[in-house]
């Protein structure tokens, strides 16, 4: 339970420090803002609150994606119908927070009144970004069991592509919710990305299944899985056994932003499905336990930091909880309160006996 909350509420935080109101996730350098850090502070400086550190869509979106989790459903369809409503009513809010485009358009493409069909959207060739893996964590704590994999799968497919229908989107939140369920299940961070690798298929042969946009989507697949290809074999831990990630000597914030940069597929690190799940696992990688570390890759880089530090932020909540992270930054970061009895709400449906 601690640990649920713990992820829920430092995905907030995680969140907060890389948006800065939108300050730093525009700020095109990780030196300039550890710069701006340093002034402040630090980490133990800062206090994280509504008013000077709002959380972002991202984490508007986190709460709300939860919040159909919880909610009294009986079967997927019921579920995938209030993650329709939910999305509808939120986009006043989001859009007061810079939120992703695709985000705005999918859910503007939802159509809560029609029953059967109603959140089976376009597929959309510029729906490729982070906006689908940063609300898709919840969806692993729900689904963690390995035996539930097939609704994690299902899940996580369609909650992507109701605001992300191209599979760079999607798949980035498939990966998050794996993650997720890894980090519950307590499996060696150095095998999550192999292990996702593997799903890829049960996520292809489940799209052919659902029998919509498979010209596209076979045309766009991928690019996903080779980018995730190349960066496993980058860190030299692509294949089983390979347990020692490799890091360059000299992995300061300007060497991050370039390496970030080459890792996405138009300059912003982080700015889509693939890579920003990506940061914030290599963050993960490199920090271990150590929360400074883990902010200073995933939060504070030339890139799309609040959606990476979200991501990070969550999955280090699962693996360490609260350990090494300043009480400033959690104790006002604002939707506390809501966070935390979503996460006891998601720990009691994630481990009672019951068929979804």
């Amino acid at each position: 339970m601690e640990l649920y909350k713990a992820a829920m509420v430092l995905g907030g935080v995680g969140d907060a420090l890389g948006y800065r109101n939108s300050r730093w996730e525009s700020c095109p350098s990780g030196v300039t803002i550890l710069s701006e850090l340093k002034a402040l502070g630090g980490l133990e400086g800062i206090t994280l609150s509504e008013d000077g550190w709002p959380v972002s869509d991202d984490t508007l979106m986190h709460i709300v994606t939860a919040q159909a989790l919880v909610s009294d459903f009986w079967t997927l369809e019921d579920l995938y119908r209030e993650m329709m409503k939910v999305y509808t009513e939120t986009v006043a809010e989001i859009n007061k927070r810079q939120p992703d485009p695709s985000t705005i358009e999918g859910c503007t493409q939802l159509k809560p009144d029609n029953y059967l069909l109603g959140w089976h959207t376009p597929f959309n060739k510029k729906g490729s970004g982070f906006g689908a893996a940063t609300k898709a964590m919840c969806i692993g704590m729900r689904y963690w069991q390995p035996q539930k994999l097939d609704n994690l799968v299902g899940v996580s497919i369609e909650c992507g592509r109701m605001t992300h229908n191209h599979p760079t989107g999607f798949l980035g939140s498939l990966c998050t919710a794996l993650f997720a369920s890894y980090a519950i299940q307590r499996k060696p961070l150095v095998e999550w990305g192999r292990e996702m690798m593997k799903v890829l298929t049960v996520a292809e042969t489940y799209c052919k299944k659902t029998i919509r946009h498979m010209a596209e989507y076979q045309e766009n697949w991928f690019y996903f899985e080779t980018k995730w290809q190349s960066y496993l074999e980058e860190r030299g831990i692509a294949q089983q056994g390979q347990n020692t990630p490799r890091f360059p000597e000299n992995f300061d914030a300007e060497k991050r932003d370039q390496v970030y940069k080459e890792w996405s597929s138009e300059g912003v690190g982080g700015r889509r499905g693939h890579d920003a799940p990506m940061i914030a696992y290599d963050a993960l990688l490199s920090a271990g336990s150590n929360w400074t570390e883990l902010c200073n890759h995933a939060m504070f880089h030339g890139g799309q930091s609040g959606a990476t530090g979200s991501i990070a932020g969550c999955l280090y909540g699962l693996l360490f909880g609260m350990k090494n992270v300043p009480n400033g930054l959690y104790q006002n970061v604002e939707f506390r309160e809501r966070l935390e009895e979503l996460a006891a709400k998601l720990h009691k449906a994630a481990n009672e006996n019951e068929m979804l």
